[in-house]
């Protein structure tokens, strides 16, 4: 539950939060992926368009959805997928660095690439939406 909630910490949206109060293990990841997908398209139009403020807002919000998915990682349980995927986020924060530092929308097209590929895998995994509704709560 710890690794649950510093995920949804680091989403930054009261909104998004409580849409993910109710969200349990691979439904949470996907939310959370769905997430970084938008803020990486929202950042490569604020490139393109030059919104240099707006941009460094952005790139702040993708790292730490980053950071909280890399963070909710469970080496113990996730084994050599954990490890994989914790290689995957490192990347991809670098790579943003790059991105950010260069204005390299090829660079973040890349990432974007990798990332709904990974999110395209949770989708496998979660149930489907209307399943949530449906599921009764567990005690805390």
């Amino acid at each position: 539950m710890q690794h649950q909630t510093r995920a949804i910490r680091s989403y930054g949206s009261v909104h998004a939060a409580s849409s993910l109060a109710g969200a349990r293990g691979a439904q949470l990841t996907q939310m959370l992926f769905d997430g970084l997908v938008d803020a990486m398209v929202a950042l490569r139009g604020h490139i393109l368009h030059q919104s240099t403020q707006a941009k460094s807002v952005q790139v702040n919000k993708v790292q730490r959805i980053l950071l909280g998915l890399q963070s909710s990682l469970d080496f113990e349980r996730g084994g050599e997928v954990a490890r994989n995927l914790d290689e995957l986020y490192s990347y991809v924060i670098r790579r943003l660095v790059h991105v950010h530092a260069y204005n390299d929308v090829e660079s973040l097209d890349e990432i974007t690439g990798l990332v709904r590929e990974i999110r395209d895998a949770w989708r496998t995994l979660s149930p489907q939406p209307g399943a949530l509704a449906a599921t009764p709560a567990r005690p805390s």
